[in-house]
């Protein structure tokens, strides 16, 4: 078997557990391949003896070449893992090395057993749906996808506009801040702290969340996922800033923007051993209560 791995950089204090990862993958004689920056990183920063190591760069590095791909860091690190597998339905395996985790699930002391679960393909595949972003400026061309969710927001200190239609029919005009349209795997992050609800990963929907709205009686919808949204911006400074997940852009807000979900979806390796709800309840800690 051979494994890609991803990360960025690691804090000291985990820097062991890296060492122990690749020390548990050459010990049960699997093949590896190393992202160019991070093999730099780990041999300037943890003097790691990596030589004759592969290493890659790009999408078509690692194409029909590996079995999954370790994305080692927060749950960050996941949605650039995202933008380099993209449609090659590479399995992505998080080892928590951040601070939340809902999607880098794998904790730093379950690396071992982790590893040995995978071999004894005691996992199953989580496909989450993704969102696609198109406008005829073609912003974010190289890859117009997002695991957790687009965000159209205010480029300064002056509130925009937003006209949103579903099908092709007006569903409202947001004056707001900005305006978060999320996956259920993006229900958890962004959109959560705008006061979107919670939506477990494959309930077929997207949530269309306002930020900051300037009228009470807004709240947050959830739409069918089959739904084609059109966005239609105004700013009083003409532009208004678009983000995919970690990537933005400023655009001109005369550009129309359609989202839609995307043609493939991506595939997070889960251990039988772990389970959503509980996910849920550790990271948001539910049902912590010093009465119980």
């Amino acid at each position: 078997m051979k494994v890609a791995i991803y990360g960025r950089t690691v804090e000291k204090e985990f820097e062991k557990y890296v060492k122990e990862f690749l020390t548990v993958l050459k010990q049960h004689n699997i093949d590896f391949t190393i992202d160019k920056k991070f093999y730099e990183f780990l041999v300037r920063e943890m003097q790691l003896n990596l030589k004759n190591t592969p290493l890659f760069e790009t999408h078509e590095d690692i194409k029909d070449a590996v079995k999954m791909i370790f994305s080692i860091g927060g749950d960050g690190t996941i949605l650039e893992t995202v933008t380099l597998v993209k449609d090659a339905n590479i399995p992505i395996v998080g080892i928590n090395t951040g601070k939340l985790g809902f999607l880098a699930n794998i904790a730093k002391d379950e690396i071992q057993t982790a590893i040995e679960s995978i071999i004894n393909n005691k996992y199953t595949i989580d496909e989450r749906a993704l969102l696609k972003v198109d406008s005829k400026s073609k912003i974010f061309s190289d890859f117009p996808y997002s695991l957790n969710e687009i965000a159209v927001q205010k480029k300064d200190s002056t509130m925009i506009t937003i006209h949103v239609f579903i099908n092709n029919e007006f569903l409202n005009t947001y004056w707001a801040d900005g305006l978060i349209i999320s996956t259920p795997t993006g229900s958890t992050a962004y959109s959560l702290s705008s006061g979107g609800p919670i939506i477990l990963p494959h309930s077929g929907n997207f949530i269309i969340t306002p930020i900051c709205a300037h009228n009470l009686t807004v709240r947050p919808i959830v739409i069918p996922d089959s739904s084609i949204i059109k966005l239609k911006v105004e700013s009083r400074s003409m532009n208004s800033l678009v983000s995919l997940d970690h990537r933005y852009v400023i655009n001109d807000s005369s550009d129309e923007i359609i989202i839609s979900k995307a043609e493939f979806k991506v595939k997070l390796l889960k251990l039988n051993s772990t389970d959503y709800y509980a996910t849920l309840r550790n990271k948001l800690m539910w049902g912590i209560d010093k009465r119980n």
